[in-house]
């Protein structure tokens, strides 16, 4: 049985990793930041109200954890956050998460990815709404200091196909594809991947790693 502490846990992904997780065994500590009424229990969960950007509580949380996974909005832009961006934590995570032996798994952006080999970056587009580029420029900028860690610590960085979120949760289908840093499309054009098959592939890296200190993308 794996512990997984996730950041995040009654959000989005986050609460789609959980589920995932916990139907297969494992232990998961969920953390959010405000108690929720998702907060029920259930057979290996538990919950701690807590903060990312909490040096202290992230070094008690990875001290028990074999595996750390951020699943929260990036800032700025994001709900809640204000203008606090997730790579400001990253410091503080990299080095618990070296000091203890633990992985950590971040549930990442689209936006990051190559449209084509060669680029531009989704992101960058003319067509990328303007309301999110905050948010996920965040996004990006984490993952570019994730890849200058000096740490050593055992990271994974997950971006989703690009219509994935709340908006469009989608049906499981237990499939998925991976590739690296190019957006993955389906023969119609389409970028998608539902909620549930997301945190299949998430849980998946979790259970049998194959990506070490890198990105990878899912999507149908």
């Amino acid at each position: 049985m794996t512990t997984i502490a996730i950041f995040g846990g009654t959000g989005y992904a986050g609460s789609a990793i959980r589920d995932e997780a916990l139907g297969r065994g494992h232990r998961v500590i969920a953390v959010a930041r405000k108690a929720t009424a998702d907060a029920t229990a259930a057979d290996g969960l538990v919950f701690r109200q807590g903060d990312v950007h909490d040096a202290a509580f992230v070094e008690s949380v990875a001290a028990e954890a074999d595996v750390i996974v951020v699943a929260i909005r990036f800032g700025p832009g994001g709900s809640g956050e204000g203008d606090v961006r997730l790579a400001d934590a990253l410091p503080s995570l990299t080095a618990a998460a070296a000091k203890h032996g633990a992985r950590l798994g971040v549930a990442g952006g689209a936006a990051s990815l190559l449209v084509a080999e060669g680029g531009p970056r989704l992101l960058d587009t003319p067509e990328f709404p303007a309301q999110f580029k905050g948010e996920a420029g965040s996004a990006a900028d984490a993952l570019e200091d994730l890849r200058a860690d000096t740490t050593g610590a055992d990271w994974f960085f997950v971006s989703p196909a690009a219509a994935f979120g709340s908006y469009n949760p989608g049906q499981p289908t237990g499939n998925y594809r991976t590739g690296g840093d190019i957006l993955l499309t389906d023969e119609q054009g389409k970028s998608e991947i539902s909620g549930a098959d997301y945190a299949l592939a998430f849980v998946d890296e979790i259970d049998s790693p194959k990506h070490h200190r890198t990105r990878f993308t899912v999507a149908y």
